[in-house]
């Protein structure tokens, strides 16, 4: 097997299964032949891209960089072909896209029957995490964002954006009270999340300025979802999107607190994706139906997607 596109295709089989015996199974290739095919791709590329050991293979991280590179061209391949053989370039194949829980439960997941029902032949892997991940570890194609973009290897679209509010329950101000100032927030439960983010802390707009104070005493999470439910259980004040729990403010299961003080508080939402020269079909009409049902919402007035 002497063309590139056949040895990328043999490389990912042997990370994918984890050794050379199980991917010359799947190819009908011996296990020598694969290994003497990865050690041709390796002196020609310069670098180690397996750690081989008498138990195991372990990828290197030019091992990783490379395996997440041949997936690509692979499935850009395949694509080409299917659209070929259909008589039009056809959006097929795998997508790996990453959300945030709120947004993915509460803004993506309802139309994803839609884009289902019209790309039939786009296999959706959706993963839901307010965990920051590596996405090219993780091999993402799309992902969506709140707030400043960081990673500069990455193109963005923007879907909107979305005012954040500080809120409590009904049943938590009752037993409670209400706070008057941003300084009252230190004798009230606050939440916030246990990982790592851009910003400890809330922005209060006082005497024309904008401040932030640390809040505390309440609860940490990893996601969102888990914090807006703990706060409509009245279990203390949380910061969070109206994206997320404009629908909850309607409804009167969540009041916000000091709107006075709100510096217009926003966050930008995106979607990222890989800075490539060609751009695989299915990611293309993937973020073509996240911007025609967003709108380029502005979530602080409407609490759902834009339906067109």
């Amino acid at each position: 097997m002497d063309s590139r596109s056949g040895e990328m295709l043999v490389f990912a089989k042997v990370v994918e299964t984890g050794s050379f015996s199980a991917a010359g199974k799947l190819l009908n290739l011996t296990p020598s032949a694969v290994s003497k095919l990865v050690t041709r791709i390796e002196e020609r590329l310069g670098v180690l891209l397996l750690q081989r050991s008498t138990r195991q293979l372990a990828v290197t991280s030019e091992g990783r960089h490379f395996y997440d590179s041949c997936v690509r061209i692979l499935d850009d391949i395949e694509e080409a072909e299917q659209g070929i053989a259909q008589g039009k370039v056809a959006a097929h194949g795998l997508l790996r896209v990453n959300v945030s829980l709120p947004f993915g439960t509460h803004q993506l997941l309802p139309v994803i029957p839609e884009f289902s029902r019209r790309y039939p032949d786009i296999t959706l892997d959706l993963s839901l995490t307010d965990a920051l991940v590596d996405l090219q570890r993780e091999r993402v194609d799309v992902a969506i964002r709140m707030g400043p973009l960081a990673d500069a290897s990455f193109r963005a679209r923007p879907l909107g954006r979305s005012r954040l509010a500080v809120v409590a329950s009904p049943a938590y101000l009752a037993a409670h009270g209400t706070p008057a100032h941003p300084d009252d927030l230190a004798l009230h439960r606050c939440f916030n999340f246990n990982f790592r983010r851009a910003l400890d802390e809330w922005p209060f707009l006082i005497d024309g300025h904008t401040v932030y104070r640390q809040v505390g005493g309440g609860m940490l999470t990893n996601n969102g979802e888990t914090m807006r439910q703990l706060t409509i259980d009245g279990l203390g004040v949380a910061r969070l999107a109206l994206f997320h729990i404009g629908h909850d403010i309607g409804a009167g299961r969540l009041v916000e607190v000091l709107p006075g003080f709100n510096p217009g508080d926003t966050e930008e939402i995106h979607a990222i994706f890989r800075n490539q020269r060609h751009m695989p079909q299915r990611v293309r009409v993937f973020i073509d139906f996240l911007v025609e049902k967003t709108g380029n919402a502005d979530f602080g007035v409407a609490p759902h997607m834009v339906q067109r």
